[in-house]
């Protein structure tokens, strides 16, 4: 039996309404969450054309002409903008009568190619029992016959499935919302052997490990650890009833843990170090998820992955916005200073779910406003920006190991936060005379002792 796909009646509006206006052929995502027992498609977006279309008003005329790379890099950017809970679930294709025998073979090449695109820019590796099939919907334009055929991007070799896909009203306007916020304070050493200090590269590292430690995390939901098989609302129904509004949003707080458990044990090693990379500040986390009986497992891996995929996504934004304002060199410098992009959040129209974007201090709210019509084509209204956080998350950078830099989030900081800026600078100091000889000690300790590595 195939997989069910319920899908926002707003959708097939949409595309009935590109099908009319863009021939022979039109590619683009899908856009929902994936759960065992059924998907939820809440958003269709149509591919961006390129500038040489935009400019000579022609569209390819062959399926053969798709161009895969392009529709990747959108799908790429696309992901970008989802909160947790929400992925590409797949593929469309609108096509004339006449290159509807070859849309299958191209849907196909482009599940696989998208998927492939996305899970290389992931810190987080999905479950065994995660669903692993992604949606091919081809529409013919003429007839406006829907075919909807999955594939498990798993296995390569995977044949078609058929798939039904059922349209439903107001399909994500009670879903269900978690928010949080991270303090973030990473800390990446950079080895001196290491002949080039890519900076980019070891960020990414040093990330990979962070990721670790937020799927270690322990979540409290709105004050509570919940069993992982529970329903999320079992407890706030019968406190609170079954009101829309009482049930909407779940505050939840990440607790760290600081060690890797007694069962497991570590040996020392010391490195020399010439330099590093810090990141601190506070980041702001959401998820949503369906309202059929959420389990409270379904709400965390969601919030963990949007936890782990915003400060990522902001290091990638950064790095690229360095190489195209200043060159590839910046990939590599010596000494800096960088605020990363703060979140922001745009409604949904008919949903209480929010998109999410991605904005530097001196952006303008027009910017954003084009980039949410060309990449998700969504028209967004000024007032409609959300900004999400108040507090910076900064990213320094030295390669003077004796000088890295303790950087305050805030100018607010209070009294008790700045001690623990100067202790640290202090600390900083004293380790540049003392270095040497705690290298050694270690060292000779480390080759009779085995011990328990503490993270932060």
């Amino acid at each position: 039996m195939g997989r069910t796909y319920f899908v926002d009646e707003a959708i097939g509006q949409y595309l009935s309404d590109i099908s009319t206006k863009l021939k022979p052929y039109v590619t683009g995502l899908l856009i929902g969450q994936c759960c065992p027992q059924r998907d939820y498609v809440i958003r269709a977006v149509r591919t961006p054309p390129k500038e040489e279309q935009k400019e000579d008003n022609i569209s390819p005329s062959k399926l053969a002409s798709v161009d895969e790379e392009w529709i990747t890099t959108h799908a790429s950017q696309v992901s970008r903008m989802l909160p947790g809970g929400l992925l590409v679930l797949g593929v469309f294709m609108i096509a004339t009568p006449e290159l509807s025998k070859d849309s299958q073979n191209a849907l196909r090449r482009l599940v696989f190619s998208v998927e492939k695109s996305l899970t290389k820019r992931r810190l987080w590796k999905p479950a065994e029992e995660e669903v692993s099939d992604r949606a091919a919907l081809q529409i013919c334009s003429a007839t406006k016959k829907v075919v909807c055929r999955t594939y498990d991007v798993r296995d390569p070799k995977s044949s078609a499935k058929p798939a039904d896909w059922k349209y439903q009203s107001a399909l994500s306007a009670s879903w269900l919302a978690l928010d949080c916020t991270v303090n973030v304070n990473i800390h990446i050493p950079l080895l001196a052997t290491s002949p080039n200090h890519d900076l980019e590269k070891n960020t990414k590292n040093g990330l990979n490990r962070w990721s670790k430690q937020i799927e270690d995390s322990v979540f409290l939901i709105n004050g509570q650890v919940k069993d992982d098989d529970t329903e999320l609302l079992e407890g706030q129904k019968k406190l609170r009833g079954n009101t829309q509004s009482s049930t909407q949003l779940s505050d939840v707080k990440v607790l760290t843990q600081l060690s890797q458990g007694s069962s497991r044990r570590s040996t020392a090693t010391v490195q020399v170090c010439s330099g590093s990379i810090n990141l601190k500040g506070a980041v702001k986390c959401r998820a949503y998820i369906h309202n059929n009986k959420p389990k409270v497992k379904e709400a965390i891996q969601a919030l963990k992955r949007d936890i782990i995929n915003t400060l990522s996504d902001r290091c990638e934004i950064l790095f690229e916005d360095l190489i195209i304002n200043e060159g590839p060199h910046k990939k590599n410098f010596e000494r800096e200073y960088h605020v990363l992009p703060q979140r922001l959040f745009v409604p949904v129209a008919g949903s209480n779910v929010m998109l999410s974007d991605y904005k530097f201090r001196d952006e303008a709210d027009g910017e954003i406003q084009e980039r949410f019509a060309e990449m998700l084509d969504q028209s967004v209204q000024a007032e409609d920006i959300h900004i999400a956080e108040e507090i910076n998350t900064v990213f320094t950078s030295s390669l003077d190991f004796h000088a890295v830099d303790i950087c305050p989030v805030t100018d607010n900081m209070d009294d008790t936060q700045q001690k623990q800026v100067t202790k640290a600078t202090l600390l900083l100091k004293l380790q540049q005379n003392i270095g040497v000889v705690i290298a050694a000690a270690v060292a000779v300790f480390a080759s009779i002792f085995s011990f328990n590595y503490f993270s932060d």
